[in-house]
């Protein structure tokens, strides 16, 4: 089996813990130079702006030297550059380090705050943090944490090591255990394990269960409940067996108690504005356990982090 030859390093810094885009030409196409080729690709930024890309030298090679815009269309060719980047909101809450050794870094993330770039959520994201605050530039993410979603997150520094932590959560060799405060019912038996398919079609926000064999298991619970001001509150815990898209939040709320400051579930509501970080999705991935694959130690990893609709709903709810 023929082996795929590696790209070759960046010549480019990270700026701002960000990775420049990198790009390859392809094998095969009807350009004639290089400019030709990143002006179709980069076709939403419009030719003015790639034109003035190019005039300013950010478009470079492997050795580091500006590339031309005439410069003869190559096949394979690499070619970086920093995608200029829109004013993001600060998300003004901190990184709490629970964990770092010379393999990996586990964060204790706060709600709203991405895990990795994404979408317009590219510097206020909890990796481009980690490479500033920590000087770890190689650092990268083993798994996700949604966005709204507060607690535990394993990075890694070795990139060469990246692999055997990612085959944890593929392999399902990690123990995974969440926190959510939701409405109780008194009339729902729990302990249960739900099993269902859930299909998250790209583009489309919301995640939505369908017929078929399940592809995703839960295991609810609930550790306590008591009176709220707008009726009964429960405290769950919530063991995934699997990992689908939102997969949690489809359960509950496929159980009747949607998890509390959902704007997804049980329906898609008004786009919360960039900047208003009230009202928290109550939804805390408390517990991360698992055999480090590179040193043979048994990790358990607990958040500090309280859901605030539990220990103060007021507050959560913006009563005065």
């Amino acid at each position: 089996m023929r082996r795929r030859t590696p790209p070759p390093p960046s010549p480019l810094p990270q700026r701002d813990g960000i990775d420049p885009v990198r790009v390859r030409l392809p094998p095969t196409g009807p350009w004639t130079t290089v400019r030709e080729h990143l002006a179709e690709r980069l076709s939403g930024a419009g030719a003015d702006v790639v034109d003035g890309m190019f005039d300013a030298g950010l478009f470079v090679g492997a050795d580091g030297r500006a590339v031309p815009a005439d410069a003869p269309y190559e096949p394979g060719l690499f070619v970086w550059f920093h995608r200029d980047r829109p004013a993001e909101v600060p998300v003004p809450f901190p990184l709490e380090i629970v964990y770092r050794d010379e393999h990996i870094v586990v964060v204790d993330k706060p709600h709203f705050l991405a895990t990795t770039p994404r979408g317009g959520h590219v510097t206020e994201t909890v990796l481009a943090r980690l490479r500033r605050e920590l000087g770890i530039p190689a650092l990268g993410a083993a798994h996700r944490l949604d966005r709204l979603t507060a607690g535990l997150v394993l990075f890694t520094v070795r990139p060469q090591e990246r692999g055997a932590y990612q085959g944890l959560f593929r392999d399902r060799r990690v123990h995974k255990e969440y926190e959510a405060v939701a409405p109780h019912d008194a009339a729902l038996a729990l302990p249960r394990t739900v099993r269902s398919r859930i299909l998250k079609v790209r583009g489309v926000l919301a995640a939505q269960e369908i017929e078929g064999e399940p592809n995703a298991v839960s295991h609810v619970e609930l550790i306590a409940h008591r009176p709220g001001p707008d009726g009964e509150l429960g405290r769950y815990r919530l063991v995934p067996g699997t990992g689908q898209t939102h997969q949690l939040r489809v359960h509950m709320t496929s159980l009747g108690v949607p998890i509390l400051g959902d704007p997804l579930y049980p329906e898609v509501t008004a786009a919360v504005p960039a900047g208003d970080f009230r009202r928290p999705l109550q939804l805390l991935a408390r517990e991360l356990g698992f055999t480090d694959p590179v040193t043979g130690r048994e990790h358990r990893f607990r958040s500090g982090r309280s859901l605030a609709a539990w220990t103060a709903y007021e507050d959560w709810a913006g009563r005065q």
